[in-house]
């Protein structure tokens, strides 16, 4: 029952538990203080009967004395009865005097003396009083018996019996006016539990309903909730500062909320009126969740072919945080630069070339990115058309050169066509394998011509942008075939450092070539402006590929004159040369940074005047070789 009742209480209210609590205290401290009451009430009530008895038997004891020694029983009994009279007989139930052997001589019963009172409550030789209650003809009798003595001489005693149902008489009537103002007071404490009860809960209740509000999205609250507690609890109370507290969590709430509206709306607005295409995709599946208008154009789909369709339906994605690991977790991570350049499929499978860019956020209670891609196909054809005039100025540069590596096979083609025309015009006799060499030399520098043309055929040919798997010894060989001659002319030695088996990576073949043939002639003329200053010096270009641990690397060393350190940060502008009017515009490590870029790649310089000069290139790997 108890159990019962603590687990009701339990899962009351609080306002209920106060009231309780309060009310359940109060009940106990009015029983105590009742039951408290009650003892002292009787305690004072009995010590002040038995002092009065003490008094009158102490009275009949002095009178008595000459009585009991003259055995003077008439006047004995007189002066008991005397005792009696009044306001007494009421408190007195009865007086008996006996000697000293325990004789009654007179007592104040209308009946016979009961015998049992003799000794019921007996004097001791050395007590002075003797208090006994007893209980004689259905009443409860608190017995008094005091000596009577003669100097030091014990000759009697006196007994007086008194009315303890006296005392329960008073103490009824006291006990219901103390019960009527104890209920007084429990009524009162009620109320006014009951009232705290409301007063101490009904802020915590308006907090109640104002938590309420804010699950349940609602921000129409109302912000004089401080004056309202204010009224309620003034002052410094705990309620009062959880509800200061708690009004200044809400408006902080509500700013929030406005400011996150705010920038919602600037989102939509940014979003929906972007110039460039946006895609809001899933960050772990780069599913579209999200395209603006702008992406809709650009890539001619509908809205409903789009949405939940793969990224990837549109051209490669794949992408790099830029931020630290700790942003990773929190969510507020960098803008991710995904790629600077990549071919994407517009509807129909009309290539374009995008610049993608991306940032995570939080889109419909999940982790997201926003994908903006930027299109840059004109660029990339103006890239193309500034890479084609560079190979071809290139090439027209080296005419001089080509038109010797192609005189060679003719000059010898010549040799052997001559040389037949006579044997035909002569009539002589030729041996057949006089014949069969001459025709073979023939038909070798036929090929060795064909050959030198389709180099450069390959070599001048318009490049796209692409990735394909290119071992990174193949354009290096290509280039050297193209060069190697001229450079062995000009006594520059090419050291040779070829990885085996070759790294890997994914580019465009035609494109790595033109970044190696343009460090090749950039080498090959810091040694020879090296060699108008010293004629003595070293004539050297070292060509290097291998792989480290996260790069496949090729690096071109020479022994030239090196880069100035003032202009090795300008090296990759545009039109910077340090060539002489006419010699050079400044373009072939501008085109090549481009390109080692464009393949997720970079490029690194180290150079020393009169020391020489070493380009780095590291590319990422492409997976397993």
């Amino acid at each position: 029952m108890v159990e019962r009742l603590i687990a009701r209480l339990r899962d009351s209210s609080l306002k209920n538990k106060i009231f309780i609590s309060t009310t359940l205290v109060i009940l106990l401290i009015s029983v105590f203080i009742a039951l408290f009451t009650r003892w002292i009430l009787i305690s004072s009530l009995t010590s002040e009967l038995q002092q009065r008895g003490l008094g009158i038997a102490s009275s009949i004891a002095e009178s008595a004395r000459s009585t009991i020694l003259t055995k003077d029983i008439p006047q004995l009994t007189s002066l008991i009865i005397d005792a009696r009279l009044g306001e007494r007989r009421l408190l007195v139930a009865y007086v008996f005097v006996s000697d000293k052997q325990d004789n009654v001589l007179a007592h104040t019963f209308m009946s016979p003396f009961q015998l049992e009172l003799k000794t019921a409550n007996r004097l001791g030789e050395e007590e002075s009083q003797r208090i006994r209650l007893l209980h004689l003809g259905g009443s409860d009798i608190y017995d008094i018996a005091v000596p009577v003595k003669e100097g030091i001489y014990q000759i009697g005693s006196v007994h007086v019996g008194l009315y303890k149902n006296h005392i329960d008489q008073l103490i009824s009537k006291l006990r219901t006016t103390f019960l009527g103002f104890i209920s007084v007071v429990v009524v009162f404490c009620f109320l006014v539990s009951l009232r705290l009860a409301r007063y101490i809960t009904l802020p915590i209740s308006r907090l109640t309903e104002i938590s309420d509000a804010l699950s349940r999205g609602s921000l129409e609250l109302n912000m004089d909730l401080g004056r309202r507690m204010e009224r309620l609890s003034p002052g410094n109370d705990e309620v009062y500062q959880l509800a200061q507290s708690f009004r200044n969590m809400t408006q902080r709430i509500v700013q929030s909320q406005l400011q996150l509206k705010e920038s919602e709306q600037k989102y939509r607005s940014l979003f929906a009126g972007g110039p460039n295409p946006i895609f809001v995709i899933h960050q772990n599946t780069s599913v579209i969740m999200d395209a603006n208008p702008a992406a809709l154009d650009l890539y001619g789909y509908r809205r409903d072919e789009l949405i939940g369709q793969p990224f990837t339906m549109l051209g490669p994605f794949t992408f790099k945080d830029s931020g630290t690991p700790a942003d990773q977790k929190s969510g507020t991570s960098e803008t991710i630069v995904v790629s600077a350049k990549e071919r994407f499929l517009k509807k129909g499978s009309i290539p374009i070339f995008v610049h993608i860019q991306a940032c995570p956020v939080r889109y419909a209670e999940q982790q997201a990115l926003i994908v903006a891609t930027t299109d840059i196909t004109a660029m990339v054809e103006k890239d193309n058309l500034l890479i084609q005039f560079s190979k071809l100025k290139t090439l027209g540069e080296m005419s001089a050169g080509i038109a010797h590596e192609i005189n060679q096979p003719l000059n010898a083609i010549k040799m052997g066509s001559e040389y037949l025309q006579m044997v035909i015009q002569t009539g002589r006799q030729v041996r057949d394998q006089d014949l069969a060499l001459v025709t073979a030399e023939i038909s070798s520098q036929v090929d060795r011509a064909e050959d030198i043309i389709t180099r450069l055929r390959d070599f001048g040919r318009k490049s796209d942008f692409s990735r394909e798997r290119v071992a990174l010894n193949q354009p290096v060989n290509s280039v050297l075939k193209i060069l190697g001659r001229q450079l062995a002319l000009q006594n520059i030695a090419i050291e040779l450092d070829l990885a085996h088996p070759s790294p890997v990576i994914l580019a465009q073949s035609n494109r790595i070539e033109q970044v190696v043939f343009n460090l090749l002639t950039n080498a090959r003329d810091a040694i020879n402006q090296k060699t108008e200053l010293a004629p003595a010096a070293e004539r050297r270009i070292a060509i290097r590929t291998y792989r480290d641990a996260h790069w496949a690397i090729v690096t071109v060393a020479d022994s030239g004159v090196g880069i100035p350190e003032t202009d090795q940060q300008r090296i990759y502008e545009a039109f910077f040369t340090t060539k002489e009017m006419g010699e050079g515009m400044g373009l072939g490590l501008s085109i090549s940074y481009g390109i080692v870029e464009d393949y997720g790649g970079k490029i690194e310089v180290y150079s020393e005047e009169n020391r020489g000069t070493t380009f780095k290139l590291a590319f990422p790997p492409a997976g397993r070789e």
